[in-house]
């Protein structure tokens, strides 16, 4: 990655129209409605943009989507990228470098996620308080990370508190219950086994899944303030586990995704 790439992708974005977003966000699986709601969407696929990844998981669109929600321009990544699909760190977070070259001052964040908290149930949604990386690496351990930022990134509070206290009244306020709690990012693609949820619960974790931390890296050092919500979509009980439904895991998603749609509308129009 260098800094040409990243002004090329940049400069191809603004000429078809990407100006000035001041939010961006990250939809996950089976959460990509939010675009419904962008007023004047201006599209850019991923296979157009220069230097960017393509997604090739069947449920992520792979889209650039930019527009209106709540008065505010938004820049919405429908579709990213994960270590499973044989992407390195770099490819993963490039598209966050990009938006925040762009002009964004905050950064949304969703994912699915399972439940390693048993008092967590399928359908609910978890505010990441912290998380853990067990992805095995960094996207900031390249060569010339001095160029774009400290390479000692501080990480001892790497999700916005004010963001997530105002996600949290909104929430209550309108009656959605939003629990709070930890993610551990894993490689994947496969599922974790009994032995590995119980090393996870003892470790601290609330929720795994196998995206999130490594965007939420890189907007840290870019002193980008980013939230970010898990919707729960399986319970991972070692002592009850059940074979994986894919196809489950995404309606438990889209299900639920009503909800995160109504969260992230309300924090934009007051961030």
């Amino acid at each position: 990655m260098t800094k040409k790439q990243l002004e090329e992708s940049v400069q191809y974005l603004r000429n078809k129209g990407f100006e000035q977003p001041e939010i961006g966000i990250v939809l996950g699986t089976g959460l990509g409605r939010l675009v419904d709601e962008i007023e004047d969407p201006v599209v850019a696929h991923y296979n157009h943009i220069p230097f960017f990844p393509l997604a090739t998981v069947e449920f992520h669109s792979g889209k650039l989507v930019y527009g209106t929600i709540s008065n505010k321009k938004v820049v919405v990544m429908q579709g990213r990228f994960h270590l499973y699909e044989g992407y390195d760190f770099l490819d993963i977070t490039y598209p966050i470098r990009v938006m925040h070259l762009l002009g964004i001052h905050h950064l949304f964040i969703s994912n699915a996620a399972g439940a390693v908290n048993l008092n967590f149930k399928k359908g609910d949604m978890m505010l990441i308080e912290d998380h853990i990386n067990l992805q095995g690496g960094s996207p900031l351990a390249f060569k010339n990370v001095s160029e774009f930022g400290e390479r000692f990134t501080d990480m001892s509070a790497p999700y916005d508190k004010v963001m997530g206290d105002k996600l949290a009244s909104i929430a209550e306020k309108h009656g959605i219950a939003l629990r709070k709690g930890v993610y551990a990012s894993v490689v994947g693609p496969q599922l974790e086994t009994r032995a590995e949820y119980r090393m996870l619960k003892i470790m601290g974790a609330d929720a795994v899944g196998m995206s999130t931390v490594p965007e939420v890296i890189v907007a840290n050092h870019l002193s980008l303030p980013v939230v970010a919500v898990s919707v729960l979509t399986d319970e991972c009980d070692p002592d009850a586990l059940q074979p994986v439904d894919i196809q489950e895991i995404i309606a438990i998603a889209e299900a639920t995704e009503p909800k995160m749609v109504q969260l992230f509308q309300e924090l934009i129009k007051i961030v």
